[in-house]
């Protein structure tokens, strides 16, 4: 038996009873394929989906990358499950350790109300529910040690447009009768990522995203980029894992078309209608549009988290501010995760000395 020709009764697995609106399988993306016209893919919210593998001890010794993978122990590239607007239910068929993070909803085991961002053990015969959501649009589920999925060119990360990832490496979402397998693990101690510390989903009040231009911010006028920084944009319904299309007032350039080259994570392209489009983990390889710069890739998460109809605007910083907020970042999930590591072998010991 090869590795991937999987024996379910050797290593147990999850079965899709509902993926609900769209479940996809992804791990921390698909890199260096570009040449081959294939994108990154991955979880939109980055950081909830590392903590959801930590929390289960996947990569629980890892700096930060990828949150439901961190809570469960996992190494950080882990394959887990993106649930977008929720309404996924899972029927489990060995022992294991999952943790559910991302945007507010209703997670239920057999019928219980259990708390996200936290661990849970779970045996066969549970059923697992997740409800729709509240604030944000996409949750997170890992489970320890990963979903055990072929990886296709590098990565399991599933982008449907491609067809290429994901359960049956053909770029398919999630369907009934799907069995997901990974192997069976013992309970864990609990791993919680604390409530004052999760990230803040509710976007009613607007959001701003700092954005680093790039070479081609000539292009336009000085009025065109006030215009740009000093109004709002609105999140349009026109938004997907390749992007989101903002409505707000138009942004002129000197330059409507270019020759196309390789877009970068977070690019804002300026279409000839002038109304913005950030574009995200799904993206094209290549574009023509002009591009004003790029959001910081440590903001873009918001973005996929944001309804249609939130209000947000553009801060402009340079590339060693972008810089320090990136290390900056990978040094307080490290605390974070130490002291999440800390407290859980503290729990360890107290319960083998009862």
């Amino acid at each position: 038996m090869s590795h991937f020709e999987v024996d379910y009764f050797e290593v147990g697995y999850f079965e899709v009873l509902s993926p609900g609106v769209h479940s996809l399988i992804q791990d921390q993306g698909r890199f260096g394929q570009g040449a081959l016209g294939l994108t990154n893919g991955g979880p939109l919210d980055a950081s909830s989906a590392h903590w959801a593998n930590a929390l289960v001890g996947n990569g629980a010794n890892a700096l930060v990358g990828n949150s439901a993978n961190a809570l469960v122990g996992n190494n950080p590239n882990a394959s887990l499950i993106e649930c977008s607007i929720g309404g996924l239910q899972l029927k489990v068929h060995c022992s294991s350790n999952l943790c559910v993070t991302g945007a507010s909803l209703a997670l239920t085991i057999n019928g219980k109300a259990k708390t996200l961002w936290q661990s849970h053990p779970v045996q066969a015969g549970d059923v697992i529910e997740l409800g729709m959501v509240s604030q944000g649009l996409r949750a997170y589920l890992a489970v320890a040690g990963g979903f055990q999925i072929a990886p296709h060119f590098g990565s399991t990360a599933t982008v449907v447009r491609e067809g290429i990832g994901g359960l049956n490496q053909n770029g398919a979402k999630l369907q009934p009768g799907d069995k997901l397998p990974l192997r069976a693990s013992a309970p864990l101690a609990p791993r919680q990522f604390a409530n004052a510390m999760q990230p803040d989903f509710d976007f009613s009040k607007g959001l701003s995203l700092r954005l680093v231009e790039g070479y081609q911010q000539p292009l336009f006028s000085s009025v065109a980029r006030q215009r740009f920084y000093l109004n709002h944009y609105t999140v349009t319904p026109k938004a997907d894992r390749m992007g989101v299309k903002l409505s707000g007032p138009a942004i002129e350039c000197t330059s409507q078309s270019l020759l196309s080259e390789g877009i970068c994570y977070g690019a804002v392209q300026i279409p000839p209608d002038g109304q913005p489009i950030v574009l995200l983990n799904d993206r094209q390889t290549l574009g023509g549009y002009p591009k004003i710069g790029s959001v910081l890739s440590l903001d873009c998460w918001k973005l996929a988290q944001a309804p249609a109809g939130t209000v947000l605007s553009f801060e402009k910083i340079d590339p060693q501010q972008a810089h320090n907020a990136l290390l900056l970042a990978r040094a307080y999930d490290a605390r974070l995760l130490a002291e999440i590591n800390s407290r859980c072998s503290s729990a360890g010991a107290d319960h083998d000395n009862t």
